[in-house]
């Protein structure tokens, strides 16, 4: 398969060009173990990708992906909690001091969020994905009653939303609520416009996002 062939093209390139130049930090995180003190949570997506987005160096940032960067709310019930179980990775073990959420333009999970295409599809064939974008059906309504379910408008206006959702997930899990009122932990909000390469980021304040240059 010509697609596999090319990603040992750019391992190749890596081990010829990246980690020789950086032999020296990986010879330390081999023996030190990691300790970033950032984690970002953002989206599957190929266009986007965190390390390349924030250039970062390896090491410097723990991140978790999933579709729409999404956090589902804290959960005891039984069942394989993956987003979970590395939040509380990142934030007891690794002790990190900020948590960023990105969310990103022309999200597809978003738009089918806004949509409900998938709606009652079965497991394997949208379902899971459906059930899993359900974590924003109370933040539809207002963006469908302002913008309707489709077009730009409504597309940005529930990946907004879809950050401001996560951020308020995040503050269900009581191991985050006691590191950010001891003032140890930060949650931080932001989106990246691929169409221009912006990243905006949130204002707790007023709850606007700003664009950064």
């Amino acid at each position: 398969m010509p697609e596999f062939a090319q990603l040992l093209e750019g391992y190749r390139r890596f081990r010829t060009n990246g980690y020789q130049a950086q032999k020296d930090r990986y010879n330390s995180l081999a023996a030190n173990g990691q300790s970033p003190k950032l984690m970002v949570i953002a989206c599957s997506d190929s266009r986007v990708d965190p390390a390349q987005i924030f250039d970062v160096d390896p090491g410097e940032i723990f991140v978790v992906r999933n579709v729409a960067a999404l956090v589902p709310p804290f959960e005891t019930n039984p069942g394989l909690h993956g987003v979970s179980a590395a939040l509380e990775f990142a934030v007891n073990v690794l002790q990190v001091r900020q948590i960023v959420v990105m969310g990103h333009g022309l999200c597809g999970g978003c738009k089918a969020a806004l949509t409900q295409e998938l709606s009652g599809s079965a497991p394997g064939e949208g379902g899971f994905v459906a059930n899993w974008i359900g974590l924003l059906d109370q933040a539809r309504k207002p963006v469908v009653d302002k913008f309707g379910e489709t077009g730009p408008d409504a597309e940005r206006s529930m990946e907004l939303a879809a950050v401001k959702v996560s951020l308020e997930n995040l503050l269900t899990f009581p191991n985050i609520v006691a590191r950010v009122k001891s003032g140890d932990l930060v949650l931080r909000g932001t989106y990246f416009a691929i169409a221009d390469g912006v990243l905006h980021v949130l204002d707790t304040d007023t709850g606007e996002f700003s664009p950064q240059t």
